[in-house]
Parts: C-alpha cells; sequence; structure tokens
C-alpha cells in the first residue's frame, strides 16, 4: 500500500480558533484530502535539519555546537511563534566526548540519542508513544522515516518545507509586532 505524500501548507492559512493560536494548526494536503491538524508536538531529526539549513552558523561545521545552539536558538523562536512544543532530537555519535548538554525545557526538548541508537529510533519510538495522546509532526529528509512515522499515524515533512514554515511563522510574528509597535506609537502621539 502506498502512503499518500503529505505536504505542510503553513499554519498562515488556518482560520482562528479561540482555544489555540492559529499557528498551532497546519494543513495537511495528500491527493484528495484537505484536513486542519493541531500538533500535540514537532520530532525533528536535528542533524537532518541542521544539513538543509546553511545559513544558521554559517561557516560553522554542521556537527558543532555552534550549528547545534543556532538551531536550538530559530526553533525556540519559532515555538515562541506557534506555542506547538518541539523535541529536536541528534544523533549521540554527533556530539564530541564531553559535550555539555543542551538545556531543554518542557517546550524546546534536547535529546541526544545514545550509543547504538540513532535519531531515527528516537523519533519513530516518540511517534509511536504520542498517537494516543495527538497528532506529531516528523520533520527529517529521511523519506523512509517519514514513511514509518506517517505509519504509526502522524504526519512527516521534509527539512525544506519546515523550514519554509519556520521562515514564515517568524516573518508573521516580525509583522504583527511591528503592526501592534506602530499602532501603539501612533496613539500615544495623540
Amino acid at each position: 500500500m502506498m502512503v499518500p505524500a503529505l505536504r505542510w501548507s503553513g499554519a498562515s492559512d488556518v482560520a482562528s480558533d479561540s482555544h489555540r493560536p492559529p499557528s498551532a494548526f497546519c494543513l495537511l494536503h495528500s491527493s484528495s484530502t484537505l484536513r486542519r491538524v493541531a500538533l500535540v508536538r514537532i520530532l525533528i531529526d536535528g542533524y537532518s535539519l541542521l544539513h538543509n539549513w546553511p545559513e544558521l552558523a554559517p561557516g560553522a561545521p554542521r556537527h558543532s555546537a555552534a550549528a547545534r545552539e543556532a538551531l536550538v536558538a530559530k526553533l525556540t523562536q519559532y515555538r515562541d511563534a506557534t506555542h506547538t512544543p518541539l523535541t529536536i532530537i541528534f544523533d549521540g555519535q554527533g556530539a564530541a566526548p564531553g559535550t555539555a548538554k543542551m538545556a531543554s525545557t518542557r517546550d524546546v526538548e534536547i535529546l541526544f540519542s545514545k550509543a547504538g541508537n540513532t535519531a531515527d529510533d528516537l523519533i519513530e519510538r516518540a511517534a509511536y508513544r504520542m498517537k494516543a495522546y495527538g497528532e506529531v509532526l516528523a520533520v527529517t529528509d529521511d523519506h523512509a522515516e517519514r514513511d514509518t512515522v506517517v505509519g504509526f499515524g502522524g504526519y512527516a515533512s521534509s527539512c525544506a518545507v519546515f523550514i519554509a514554515q519556520v521562515r514564515s511563522a517568524l516573518d508573521e510574528l516580525d509583522h504583527d509586532v511591528r503592526s501592534h509597535n506602530r499602532k501603539e506609537r501612533n496613539r500615544y502621539r495623540g
């Protein structure tokens, strides 16, 4: 059985909901359906995303602490804009011995796989365990991994599509802040 290709089109296309900010939702397209989906968590293959986002920490090796920190900072901004919790999973063998652990929060969780495991293993396990709580989205360029997560009832996105979504959400937030500030300045100039 062929799994239909899914494309994450972006939260800004979704109407507002009184209980969740609009960007906590995404529209998923398949060949025959359009669905509005509220995500309980986004599971991200950290190194897969880093390899597709060279503007983050330019010149730094993709497995470096500087590149990981730049990715976490950008995704924390995205989480703040969308209110959707994230888990960023890095292959443990990519971190040099003695690498300090990055601080995780409930909303931006940072994990390194242990020896013998990969980020893919942890994403699969998390997607399977979280299906009882709602929809999850896995972000990776590994097609087999995306198919596995979809097979568990989750959703999957390529890194390029997710990067475009992050940029769109952050641009929208920047526009909203600028608009709010402009209105406030005009209100007090009166």
